[in-house]
């Protein structure tokens, strides 16, 4: 038994107290360097183009330099989720007070939504849109979404339909 509770103190003390992918991060910021190279060559292709004046060598080249931001993009993504920075619930977890509820209240019931759902706009009026999404580790939200806070709860809103993009119960405590 006393063997038994020695290893197992060996190997909690083992153990990092935080899962640190370091592989995959410095793989990532490998990535997102040649990524940042590949972003400046492009650009620099593109000003080429428009002191040549090709009309097509322009068009491609800016669809290049689209492309190398895009893929920027995804590796800043991937290496964010490889360490659970973009997981509301990793924030939310470390930081009780930033999601309390606070003494939110709305003047109508609740109510609760779904995906595809069509919502009033008084329920995604000004006073209730987060205008900080980044804050709380909330996906970004497209050219005419917002993130809404409904009682506890979040909710994506396609603002020129009304329509509920995603939700999330349970957001704030």
């Amino acid at each position: 038994m006393k063997t038994f509770v020695t290893a197992a103190l060996l190997a909690a003390v083992a153990m990092p107290a935080v899962a640190v992918p370091t592989a995959a991060s410095a793989q990532s910021r490998e990535e997102l360097r040649r990524d940042r190279q590949d972003i400046r060559h492009e650009q620099r292709q593109l000003r080429d183009a428009y002191r040549r004046g090709d009309r097509r060598d322009i068009r491609d080249e800016r669809r290049d330099v689209r492309e190398a931001h895009r893929e920027y993009r995804e590796d800043l993504r991937d290496r964010d989720r490889a360490w659970g920075r973009d997981d509301w619930r990793f924030n939310r977890d470390r930081n009780r007070a930033l999601y309390g509820r606070g003494s939110w209240n709305a003047p109508f019931r609740y109510t609760s939504f779904r995906a595809g759902g069509r919502i009033a706009p008084s329920y995604y009026g000004s006073r209730y849109v987060i205008a900080d999404p980044w804050r709380y580790h909330l996906p970004r939200a497209d050219r005419y979404q917002s993130w809404v806070r409904h009682y506890n709860d979040v909710l994506l809103i396609d603002t020129r339909r009304g329509i509920v993009i995603r939700t999330i119960p349970g957001f704030y405590w």
